[in-house]
């Protein structure tokens, strides 16, 4: 979600700062901004429009310095407006900090009275609303209504000519979720940052530029600037300065103790990676699926516990069942995982949604494996729920990540790292398949374990996974008549979706891909449940999409599809090739290349990311960055 940049550097940082906020737009914003120490005061720039237009701004204003911070903010607290956009200022009691500072694109022009404190926050502060009541009796003037400007107030009313202490006097008195950069008037060359349930991650300078320091809520926001990165852990605080940096973390008893956090050497991709003949990001990364796919199973030479951990194959034979946790599409990869790991590996699986696991009375088992799946790996909702289950007793722990060094990997024993590459566009394609294709070896790897594969059986998995790129490489070869469809659903505002068996989640897929991109209303069911309330919604007006594999329910899905006919609805079917399932008036079919078996969802998921994608396209919407979602969900 928001973004995070901040420096200190002896150069002008400030192309830096922004470069960085253009690598974090992929995440989704609707505003952000900059500010430096320059001319002996903290100056600011902030826009409701896009990175590139607050780029000019700055490059008008002249804003250039050595220190400074940038955010990319998606809105919380507070519309997405100029004066609720970071960076937030505090000038001190008694001081309207909407006109604080000169220049920037937020008309705040030159003032009597400089800031003192500036400040950019990804979280949420739960306790918001007491901070300001105490802070206004102090005589703190709030110009925004966002629960960063708190902290923004908070830190100044404790400083007393030291940031960093501020700053750690200031954090136990937050609630809730953070990761923050702070800067003050009086230390030109300083920067604190802080993190708790949000990630943050710090930048050490190489060569000749080695006395800087950055701070980043992604490692991806530094890269061209340095690969030696530090992950900071829960609690930890630090401290940036010209030449030296230092992390304290809350040693339990109210104060801080001095840390050694191991840098690492990170090969961070570019956000802003070549679209090429692609219109959009989304489309481009539909068809990296096979690519992404073969890059998963690289390595994987035979069903083997290893491939989940030194420590798995101990693991998975101390446990009875398996508790899924995640959120949105990561969800749908664990719905259609539970249909795998009971019916091929015959282990026991609940799949919960994140948000919701938590805040409810569930009864823990020891023997439980808890697996989260997330594509970022920082899910604030899936953490939580991850440390939720831990505390209840559950150790048995597994990530199924597209993200190496994300807090899920640091949090889980055992982890299977998806190779999606970076996913730029927010509706989510490529993440998903190899979510799939990850706990498909998961079954497997059970599978072993629980002496439900054969050697024969072994064989026969790992024939389909290899062939599964080229099978998908055949399923895009349909998108010119994906398109087709998707010039008639661009007319409409509703569409249903059916799937039956292991196919409901993916059609729960393809609603959500509808609704994300395109804006149009769309539900899925499973098509024996039509009977049971959705038949109300079908006219001819309401396209029925149904995913329709030969497989064991398929009779039972053709006299589904029957009581959509009878009602006057359009059926638009994705059907296997030996399905039966023909053209008729009101009857729409694409054939899809070959019925691949218990792999079929990860076949007829993708034609479902096309329809979205072109119907998008025809109404005209910005496919790559929906409005009001972001890429990754960092708050609860």
């Amino acid at each position: 979600m928001c973004g995070i940049v901040g420096a200190v550097s002896s150069r002008n940082i400030v192309p830096v700062l922004i470069e960085g906020l253009k690598r974090l737009e992929y995440r989704g914003y609707d505003s952000c901004g900059v500010a430096v120490h320059q001319g002996g005061g903290l100056r600011r720039a902030r826009s409701t429009a896009r990175v590139a237009e607050l780029e000019a701004g700055v490059r008008a204003d002249g804003i250039a310095a050595g220190t400074g911070i940038a955010h990319t903010r998606w809105a919380t607290h507070g519309a997405p407006a100029v004066h609720n956009a970071h960076p937030h200022f505090s000038a001190g009691p008694g001081v309207d900090a909407a006109h604080t500072g000169f220049g920037g694109l937020d008309g705040s022009g030159d003032a009597a009275e400089s800031p003192r404190i500036g400040l950019v926050h990804n979280g949420i502060i739960e306790n918001h609303d007491e901070l300001r009541a105490e802070l206004q009796r102090e005589g703190y003037v709030f110009a925004s209504q966002t629960d960063t400007e708190v902290i923004a107030h908070l830190v100044d009313h404790l400083y007393d000519g030291d940031l960093l202490q501020a700053v750690q006097r200031a954090l136990p008195r937050l609630r809730g979720a953070y990761a923050i950069a702070v800067f003050c008037h009086g230390e030109p060359s300083r920067v604190v940052g802080a993190r708790q349930g949000s990630p943050l991650v710090l930048g050490v300078g190489v060569g000749e530029r080695a006395g800087e320091h950055f701070l980043a809520s992604d490692a991806m926001a530094l890269a061209g600037v340095t690969d030696r990165i530090v992950y900071l852990e829960e609690g930890d605080v630090v401290d940036l300065q010209l030449g030296r940096c230092a992390v304290s973390t809350a040693d339990g008893a109210g104060g801080y103790r001095s840390v050694e956090r191991p840098v690492r050497v990170v090969q961070a991709h570019s956000g802003a990676a070549e679209l090429g003949p692609y219109r959009h990001y989304m489309q481009k990364e539909i068809f990296e699926q096979p690519r992404a796919i073969a890059d998963t199973l690289e390595g994987v030479n035979g069903i083997a516990t290893q491939l989940f951990g030194d420590a798995a194959h101990e693991v998975f034979r101390d446990i009875d069942r398996v508790l899924i946790l995640a959120c949105g599409t990561s969800y749908y990869s664990g719905s259609t995982a539970r249909y795998w790991l009971e019916g091929i590996a015959g282990i026991p699986t609940t799949v919960e949604i994140a948000s919701e696991y938590r805040y409810r009375d569930s009864v823990p088992d020891p023997r439980t494996l808890v697996v989260t799946i997330s594509q970022s790996g920082e899910t604030a909702d899936t953490l939580a729920a991850l440390k939720h289950a831990r505390a209840q007793g559950m150790p048995h722990t597994l990530t199924i990540c597209n993200v190496a060094t994300s807090a899920m990997v640091r949090e889980c024993r055992l982890a299977y790292i998806t190779r999606a590459g970076v996913e730029i566009g927010v509706a989510s394609t490529k993440a998903f398949t190899t979510q799939l294709v990850g706990l498909y070896l998961l079954t497997l790897a059970l599978a072993l374990v629980r002496g439900r594969l054969s050697e024969a059986q072994e064989a026969a998995q790992l024939k389909a996974l290899r062939h599964l790129p080229l099978a998908v490489q055949a399923v895009l070869a349909l998108e010119p008549q994906v398109i087709a469809w998707s010039e008639e659903f661009a007319r409409r505002e509703h569409a249903l979706f059916l799937g039956r068996g292991l196919h409901y989640p993916i059609a729960l897929e393809g609603a959500l891909k509808l609704k994300e991109i395109s804006y149009i209303h769309a539900e899925a069911y499973p098509a024996g449940e039509l009977k049971h309330g959705p038949l109300a919604l079908v006219t001819e007006q309401m396209p029925v999409v149904t995913v329709a594999p030969n497989d064991a329910l398929l009779e039972k899905l053709k006299s589904n599809m029957q009581e959509v006919r009878a009602r006057g609805g359009q059926l638009y079917v994705f059907a296997d090739a030996d399905t039966r399932i023909d053209s008729a008036p009101g009857v729409h079919v694409i054939r899809m290349p070959e019925h691949y078996g218990a792999l079929s969802p990860i076949l007829h998921v993708v034609p479902l990311q096309l329809l979205a994608y072109h119907t998008a396209c025809a109404r005209g919407t910005d496919v790559d960055k929906p409005r009001n979602l972001a890429k990754s969900v960092t708050v609860e």
